[in-house]
């Protein structure tokens, strides 16, 4: 005889709408709160540590973001997965234990990576060719632990279908790098500290963030926990059986989303060492970096250094990392050295000035990749095979129509928006670098969100060998293309678009062939890119005939350098009419479905004022 007692009981689940774009929505927004702090965290700061310590600050935080993704991307997409399939059947004990396993698992990884980057820091910054990021790295080994422990919280939220407590931690670790971080680099800059030390402190704002978002998570999680006794019918799993359930999901994933951090790391510590070389071996590239470096102390330190060489030694990169190594190091080879890196640490905090703009639109995406997994994973578990397609299609289509302007103003705009934003940078270095990285931002979210649909779908191990093949193009682009003195650093970002579009060709066509009922990608691409070309046509020719108006005037003739607010005015104009005209044409060729409106907050309202 059965009870009703030992069956399992079913919760009330929440609708499409809040378990996906609702949840979504309130990353999206959570996230550019987020992102309009951290301008105005960023661009003080490069005005505060200057190009050297803005590339000491962010190769300091690529090596934090690698252990950080090591020990916690797979872990907090595994738990948001497995919490979302044992509410889906009514769960609860079940989803107690993973939680609690979960936080073992994050504790243990997050000590780990502290070890590593808080006793291995010289290493690890000589290895990014940086030997000046070492005090930021150290700073920033306590964040990790930290941030483990916050991501099982915050993946036990979204699988709950509660985005709000991820949101508001982030705005608050976001806050307190604003304040603290500022306030110590502003400190050690007037006290005479250099670049390194300065871009070190202002990493302890992110420390400070991660311990205080903590804090929060763990307030919400003890207001939040299901209060009801535990159900006798609802036996959770093993131990070992979740442990073994998370690994396997985990492993894959985390594997996947540390191929972008470890390419990264790889990639920042092979161009400064490219641009190094280069800089050594090839003096005809410093005609592309005129007005941004010193070259005449450059040239000083290779004739000293020449001079204690034998007649005819053949001056390359190899020989001054063999003095280097010596015990001691010769005194020319030494200041040669910090010469050639003192440059290239100028050139790569351009090119991670434009990196940070880059990464916006990556960013605001991650929202809708939270919670496509969760989603789809409940709607398959509740065997709503067509709620799981629809999901997946409207996914694609919003992620799209999001990216897709944003490249192409980042393409159009590049040079304006980098004097705008940094103006302590060379505009001039890094807008086109920006341009270049804009065209890799369709890409590389596209991408991401098509790795999130296998991996809902149990294709988790696909992407993983993507990202490898991408990254494999990117270091084997980048390595080539650097060196050459007719490029240098402008064909760094040349190495994502190959990357990216590579591994998002991969995709799709996987996509294609291994999920049920999949959207059709014509319908999805063709509008918004062609919106957005047109979009790039306004925004180009209202940002060239303002520029021409507001510019100064001397003796009858045009100044070519634009003023800062003149600059600023005819930039935001035209992202303002960009936007006007994205938005008006969005409507008119019909790129958003009434589907994909009922899955967002009042999209059913929308969707009548739109006559969808």
């Amino acid at each position: 005889m059965t009870s009703r007692s030992h069956s399992p009981r079913r919760v009330a689940q929440p609708s499409r709408q809040n378990t996906f774009f609702g949840g979504a929505a309130v990353l999206a927004a959570g996230i550019i709160i987020v992102k309009l702090i951290g301008m105005f965290y960023k661009i003080p700061l490069s005005n505060i540590i200057g190009e050297q310590g803005t590339a000491d600050f962010n190769n300091a935080y690529n090596i934090y973001s690698v252990l950080l993704t090591i020990s916690t991307a797979g872990l907090p997409v595994a738990v948001s997965k497995l919490v979302s399939e044992a509410n889906a059947v009514g769960r609860i004990n079940q989803v107690h234990r993973i939680l609690r396993i979960s936080l073992a698992m994050f504790l243990t990884m997050g000590v780990l990576s502290f070890l590593i980057m808080f006793f291995g820091a010289e290493q690890l910054a000589g290895m990014m060719n940086d030997g000046q990021a070492a005090p930021g790295i150290r700073a920033l080994a306590p964040a990790v632990i930290c941030v483990g422990c916050l991501s099982a919280f915050r993946g036990y939220a979204q699988g709950n279908g509660r985005m709000t407590p991820t949101a508001v931690s982030q705005i608050i670790e976001a806050l307190c790098k604003l304040t603290v971080g500022l306030a110590l680099a502003y400190f050690l800059v007037k006290a005479g500290q250099d670049a390194g030390h300065a871009a070190a402190g202002a990493i302890v704002g992110v420390t400070v963030g991660t311990a205080v978002a903590l804090v929060y998570m763990l307030f919400d999680f003890f207001v939040h926990r299901r209060m009801e006794p535990l159900s006798r019918g609802d036996a959770p799993d093993r131990n070992r059986v979740i442990f073994r359930g998370i690994l396997t999901i985990a492993i894959p994933i985390t594997i996947s989303s540390s191929m972008v951090g470890i390419v990264t790391v790889i990639d920042s510590s092979l161009v400064q060492g490219q641009l190094q070389r280069a800089l050594l071996e090839r003096p005809e590239c410093w005609a592309l970096y005129q007005g941004v470096a010193d070259f005449d102390l450059l040239k000083q330190a290779i004739d000293a250094w020449t001079a204690t060489l034998p007649e005819g030694t053949a001056v390359t990169m190899s020989l001054l990392n063999q003095q280097l190594a010596m015990d001691p190091v010769p005194e020319a080879a030494q200041a040669l050295y910090a010469t050639l890196e003192d440059i290239s640490r100028i050139l790569f905090g351009n090119y991670s000035g434009a990196l940070n703009i880059y990464n916006l639109p990556t960013s605001l995406v991650a929202a809708i990749t939270a919670s496509v997994i969760p989603a789809v994973s409940g709607a398959i578990a509740r065997h709503d095979r067509r709620g799981a397609a629809q999901i997946t299609g409207s996914a694609m289509r919003i992620t799209v129509l999001a990216a897709c302007p944003m490249a192409a103003g980042l393409y159009v705009l590049g040079e304006p928006i980098m004097a705008l934003i940094f103006p302590s940078l060379n505009a001039d270095l890094a807008g086109p670098l920006l341009s270049t990285l804009g065209l890799a931002t369709l890409f590389v979210c596209m991408m991401l969100v098509c790795n999130s649909i296998l991996q809902a779908h149990g294709f988790v191990n696909l992407p993983v060998i993507i990202m490898l093949l991408g990254g494999i193009a990117k270091i084997i682009l980048n390595y080539n293309v650097v060196i050459l003195p007719n490029i240098g650093i402008f064909g760094a970002p040349a190495g994502n678009v190959a990357c990216f579009a590579l591994c998002l060709i991969l995709d799709l066509a996987l996509i294609s062939r291994v999920i049920p009922r999949r959207p059709r990608f014509l319908p999805i691409f063709a509008k918004p890119i062609f919106a957005s070309a047109v979009m790039g046509l306004g925004v180009w020719a209202v940002y060239g005939l303002l520029s021409k108006l507001l510019s100064r005037t001397a003796e009858g003739e045009t100044i070519a350098t634009l003023s800062y607010l003149g600059n600023a005015v005819s930039t935001l104009a035209a992202v303002l009419v960009g936007m006007v005209i994205y938005c008006v044409l969005v409507v008119v060729l019909g790129m958003l479905t009434r589907e994909d409106l009922t899955l967002m907050p009042k999209g059913e309202k929308i969707a009548r004022i739109l006559h969808l």
